[in-house]
């Protein structure tokens, strides 16, 4: 089947619902609990929220897990061009056979229930994963955390917390506090969380629901350690400590979304220092950063740089401004689309100096 089938079951789900997003799980437990609870049938989870840094992050696990020898299940969005870069099935993009076939089967036991496209999708992947063997899951939030609908796993293996700035206030909330609340809703008795460096009062709020649920948590600064180095970063944890290679992914943010990698990977027991290596080096992660090299865009631009970050919130916006001041000095102009609801200010006034 070609991506235009995708296209058209995927058209068909847009209008089971008439919000593009819709915070609740009755939903999605409705439709995994006719589908046989797929979600009870996957490996050990990694369950990621944040606002910032959760793609990056998840794909230096996925590095790191799969240069130890893991095969890996991995759930992210949005894409970038095709769907299927949103679900990757042990290690690979799913195909458009396997794809088209999961979101049909989805979509008719759904029995033309409201469900938004986010929920149904997701439960489109779980499906996927509970069909094919591998060693870990990692599920990446959507938005916020409490009410995800990948927040329908009982007791994951280790959840992580990336940095946590103001973002999607509309539907999280208006306050650094009450977003935070909102994804430490991944949170889950018993099971460890790591957290990045987060800021003072999200650390509070963090802290605050791991006592309420019994989540230990594993803290930047207070649990393990990093340190940018000329040419690589050092990492410390109760282990012991190292040096590893800087990220191949561009900008120092990276190395804070490395350090939490290697926290969490070396708690899941990968303590291969060429495994640990090869994560740093082995990341693929489009538009963060990234420049292009080849296409035509490239053939028009013949005497410039040109990059693609996928960065949308005043935080992102300070991370960019920080990776451009670092680049050699050129004239730069940037060329920027975001949605409505983005506070496009916020995230234009931290670029206004260096473009």
């Amino acid at each position: 089947m070609s991506g235009d089938s995708t296209d058209i079951i995927l058209n068909k789900i847009m209008k089971l619902h008439p919000k593009a997003i819709d915070l609740k799980l009755d939903r999605v437990l409705s439709l995994l609990k006719k589908l046989g609870n797929p979600e009870k049938k996957l490996p050990p989870i990694i369950h990621i929220a944040g606002t910032n840094g959760k793609g990056s992050t998840q794909a230096i696990i996925k590095a790191g897990l799969e240069a130890d020898k893991k095969i890996v299940h991995a759930y992210t969005s949005p894409h970038l061009a095709r769907f299927n870069e949103r679900i990757y099935v042990a290690g690979e993009p799913i195909s458009e056979d396997n794809l088209n076939e999961i979101l049909d089967e989805c979509y008719e036991s759904n029995s033309g229930a409201q469900i938004t496209y986010f929920e149904i999708t997701t439960v489109a992947a779980i499906l996927a994963f509970s069909r094919s063997k591998a060693d870990y899951c990692i599920l990446e939030v959507g938005l916020g955390g409490r009410f995800d609908a990948t927040n329908i796993i009982e007791k994951p293996e280790v959840c992580i917390i990336t940095p946590i700035s103001l973002d999607h206030q509309i539907f999280l909330g208006n306050t650094i506090e009450e977003i935070a609340f909102e994804k430490a809703g991944i949170l889950k008795s018993c099971t460890p969380c790591f957290v990045a460096k987060q800021t003072p009062e999200v650390l509070e709020v963090i802290k605050n629901v791991a006592n309420t649920v019994g989540s230990k948590l594993k803290i930047y600064n207070e649990d393990w350690n990093i340190k940018e180095k000329a040419g690589c970063f050092y990492f410390e944890d109760s282990h012991g400590s190292f040096d590893l290679p800087l990220p191949s992914l561009v900008g120092s943010h990276q190395v804070s979304n490395a350090g939490i990698s290697v926290a969490v990977l070396r708690h899941l027991g990968v303590s291969s220092c060429n495994a640990l290596k090869n994560a740093m080096l082995d990341i693929v992660w489009p538009a963060r950063m990234q420049q292009l090299m080849s296409g035509p865009v490239i053939e028009i631009a013949k005497n410039s740089e040109i990059w693609l970050d996928g960065g949308h919130n005043p935080a992102a916006g300070q991370v960019l401004s920080d990776t451009l001041e670092s680049l050699p000095p050129m004239k730069t102009f940037l060329i920027c689309g975001m949605l409505k609801t983005k506070d496009v200010s916020g995230y234009m006034n931290n670029l206004k100096n260096v473009v």
